[in-house]
């Protein structure tokens, strides 16, 4: 045990466990718009469109007629099925129910694959930067995020030679995300066929964050289940289907990895939401995917604007996002410190953004992420207000 600052004990994992940075930000946002201010949020990777009518409107649904007890602790089997048929509508290939399993969020989902696939000191080999939950649901099963520097030139993605050059004896794996946060880049299919290729060489587990998917700024983003079968894929309600606050997401996984999954998911969840499983089955209808198809053509354009005018500002993008809802900046031409920078940026004109050292450690210092979760008219605002800090 390790002693806190006060008088309690804690345990070593949860001090070794470092803070969410954008929450903090956000937290000190909504505090500074509690005393009047006016903030605009281009941190956190919220959707700012409300959950579509329809699947409201199903939430509501299942609430009127009862549907409040526990469920299933794979999920029902309505929404595993509704997913199997999202696969083969979308991507053209057959994953069945039993290989699908819901999840409290795609957080949910990275847990139990890391309880499943780490030991005590193993380690799994993920970019630096990158999404920073990751590594710290690591540190929790007592194992290790092994954090790889990626930059511009690698698309800030694992390459087949990084991986090789990074696998180490107690390495179990890779993972890795595309679309990415927070860079937005995208791995191709040539891309994971080499990756999968290697893993299975080296006898490792591959694990893809899709949860981006459906906010793809090209044409054809495959999943990694159209060339690997087994590998495992974490994906989310929140983002695409803009489900933030019900916290649903699902993963796909080998039938038996599913089954050790689900007598994790017995004793860490017990069940899942209930209404919120109920609402989700409304995402696959047409009507509900118009509108996020819609949306997403939205974001394409502020992503487009943004870009642009940060570019013009001084900010270095060396990465033309290709989806997400960020643009991950070298802000090296106005500081050394993104963290002072960022908590200036919002003391002094309202803006909250995230610092690089929210997603690992090289070039942190002087990186900033910005979220596009913003109408054109804030976002005209946002850039406004920047300018006077970049001058």
């Amino acid at each position: 045990m390790t002693k806190s600052n006060g008088s309690r004990r804690f345990s070593k994992r949860a001090i070794d466990i470092e803070p969410f940075r954008v929450v903090e930000i956000l937290a000190r946002a909504k505090e500074l718009e509690r005393q009047g201010r006016e903030i605009i949020h281009l941190c956190a990777g919220e959707p700012d469109f409300s959950t579509a009518a329809p699947i409201r409107e199903a939430g509501m649904r299942a609430i009127s007629e009862g549907c409040t007890g526990y469920s299933e602790v794979g999920g029902i089997p309505k929404l595993r099925q509704a997913l199997s048929e999202f696969y083969a509508e979308d991507y053209g290939i057959h994953v069945p129910p039993e290989k699908i399993l819901i999840t409290p969020g795609a957080s949910g989902g990275i847990l139990l694959i890391c309880a499943l696939l780490l030991n005590p000191r193993e380690a799994m080999l993920v970019t630096d930067p990158g999404y920073p939950c990751n590594r710290h649901f690591m540190r929790l099963v007592e194992a290790n995020a092994q954090l790889v520097p990626v930059t511009a030139q690698d698309n800030f993605q694992l390459t087949p030679e990084l991986i090789n050059q990074n696998w180490k004896e107690n390495t179990v794996g890779a993972m890795v995300a595309s679309p990415s946060n927070p860079t937005g880049t995208t791995l191709s299919r040539d891309d994971l066929k080499k990756i999968s290729i290697l893993l299975k060489k080296l006898g490792g587990h591959l694990i893809v964050d899709e949860i981006y998917h459906g906010l793809g700024f090209k044409k054809d983003i495959p999943s990694i289940l159209e060339i690997d079968p087994n590998a495992f894929v974490v994906n989310s309600f929140s983002k695409y289907f803009g489900m933030t606050g019900w916290r649903l997401g699902w993963l796909v996984a080998p039938e038996d990895a599913v089954k050790e999954m689900e007598k994790l998911a017995q004793h860490l969840f017990i069940s899942l939401s209930t209404p919120a499983q109920y609402a989700a089955l409304a995402c696959f209808e047409e009507r509900t995917r118009i509108i996020l198809d819609k949306r997403r053509e939205i974001y394409r354009e502020r992503k487009d604007f943004l870009l642009q005018a940060l570019i013009s500002l001084g900010f270095s993008v060396p990465c033309v996002p290709e989806g997400a809802l960020y643009i991950y900046t070298n802000a090296s031409k106005f500081t050394e410190d993104s963290d002072f920078f960022c908590m200036e940026l919002l003391e002094g004109q309202g803006v909250a953004v995230t610092p690089g050292t929210d997603f690992g450690l090289i070039g942190a210092k002087q990186h900033v992420r910005f979220a596009y979760t913003a109408d054109m008219d804030l976002l005209s605002s946002a850039v406004d207000r920047i300018a006077k800090m970049a001058c």
